[in-house]
């Protein structure tokens, strides 16, 4: 699982039909501490974060299972939204 914060949505007119109600939205990752780390990605939305929210996302093949198909064409999937980090400091 990965860090990041939701910065944008993605709008598609055309998209595979098993992403057909889903929201897409730009993920900026994070390090634990807040700053940003490599660049945006898309993900999925399967929980039903927005714009301005630190999230929890997973990618590769896990990223499938949240959204209850047996195959679909994504790389990343919201599956949380972050209310807090406590990292024992």
């Amino acid at each position: 699982m990965f860090y990041a914060r939701v910065i944008g949505s993605l709008w598609a007119t055309r998209k595979d039909d098993h992403l057909t109600g889903k929201k897409l939205l730009i993920l900026q990752p994070l390090t634990f501490g807040g700053k940003p780390s490599g660049q945006p990605i898309i993900a999925v939305d399967t929980i039903g974060a927005g714009v301005g929210e630190q999230v929890v996302y997973v990618t590769s093949s896990e990223a499938v299972i949240p959204m209850n198909v047996p195959m679909a064409p994504v790389d990343a999937s919201v599956v949380g939204i972050t209310d807090r980090i406590d990292l024992g400091r």
